[in-house]
């Protein structure tokens, strides 16, 4: 089993790093996943395959940080004082053009994630677990402001609720996910499962 590489020695400048992720996204974006190789990323880059290897392990590791370091870090520290602040400007740190740039590479992955055990592992270690403890960060901090009981259900289920909206807007509506529409969703569903005033 290949374990998920965690700490690197870094030669590589922060400028560097941002161009050669946003080389890889691009041809993820090009190829799909399966048809992306190192071998690409080297000639795209212009970097070894062994800086490539010694960098990043492989492949899966590789493409799963190029999608992180492309996301906002607000995350963590958002904190407008309201769970529906909050979640709202989550919603409000991409613009509607990143969002379906994204939503389509959550396609792309989501099909190599059921037959990759590697890439499923990296993108939940690196990239579902860290999101996962910022919204229950957020959602704790409601709770202690007293705007969620702390025995609500809905709890359990915010992230799902959240995943689900944005990867089921593109198959259900054939129209890619918007901050319109996700703002909408969270003051219709989200706030009132948590039992939260939308307004």
């Amino acid at each position: 089993m290949t374990e998920v590489a965690t700490v690197r020695r870094s030669r590589i400048t922060p400028e560097r790093e941002t161009e050669l992720y946003a080389a890889v996204l691009d041809l993820l974006r090009e190829v799909g996943y399966d048809a992306l190789t190192m071998d690409a990323v080297a000639a795209r880059t212009r970097s070894s395959k062994a800086t490539l290897y010694r960098q990043w392990g492989g492949k899966a590791e590789l493409v799963v940080r190029a999608m992180r370091h492309q996301k906002p870090g607000i995350v963590g520290g958002l904190d407008t004082g309201s769970l529906r602040g909050d979640l709202h400007g989550i919603m409000g740190c991409e613009d509607d053009c990143v969002m379906e740039q994204n939503a389509a590479l959550m396609r792309a992955l989501a099909m190599a994630m059921h037959t990759n055990d590697d890439l499923r592992r990296a993108f939940k270690d690196l990239l579902v677990e860290p999101e996962v403890d910022k919204f229950q960060r957020i959602v704790r901090r409601a709770v202690e402001r007293g705007e969620v009981r702390p025995d609500n259900p809905a709890l359990a289920y915010i992230v799902h609720m959240l995943v689900g909206a944005f990867a089921t807007r593109t198959l259900m509506d054939d129209l890619p996910p918007t901050r319109d529409f996700l703002t909408s969703y969270i003051d219709a569903v989200v706030l009132p499962a948590l039992g939260v005033s939308p307004r």
